[in-house]
């Protein structure tokens, strides 16, 4: 199995996501192991009242954040799908980039679980936090 690091998510990027995704600009910070950490920079097009980020975008980071803890697990992009993804909001994020941290917590033939945590740059109290389900391929 190949090393999954930053240059490879940083392909994912570039070649697998939608161009919507690619929009918002997502800086991958870190990946080591099952674990990665990516940036979104501050946008107002993302913000609704208060200049609050909107849940749609910080789900839609979350759920990206899981594409690269999965590629992670397998030593590289495959391709995968969502199955599920619940979301609890503590705090908002206002007027900062985006940080999202995400991990695997069980890796099976088919399925993978893991977490996201999101928060606002600077701030280590969490804004938000996944648990996300990805299914995989029957064979890879």
């Amino acid at each position: 199995m190949s090393e999954f690091d930053k240059a490879a998510a940083e392909a994912i990027v570039r070649d697998r996501l939608a161009p919507w995704i690619q929009d918002l600009d997502l800086k991958v910070e870190a990946v080591s192991g099952d674990e990665v950490v990516l940036r979104v920079p501050h946008d107002e097009r993302l913000s609704r009242f208060g200049g609050m980020v909107c849940g749609q975008a910080m789900m839609a980071l979350a759920d990206t954040a899981m594409i690269f803890v999965v590629s992670a697990v397998n030593g590289g992009f495959v391709e995968m799908a969502t199955t599920n993804i619940t979301t609890s909001f503590f705090r908002p994020i206002v007027g900062k980039d985006m940080i999202a941290r995400g991990r695997a917590l069980k890796t099976g033939k088919l399925l993978v679980f893991g977490e996201v945590t999101l928060y606002a740059d600077s701030d280590d109290r969490p804004a938000a936090h996944a648990t996300v389900t990805y299914a995989l391929p029957p064979s890879r």
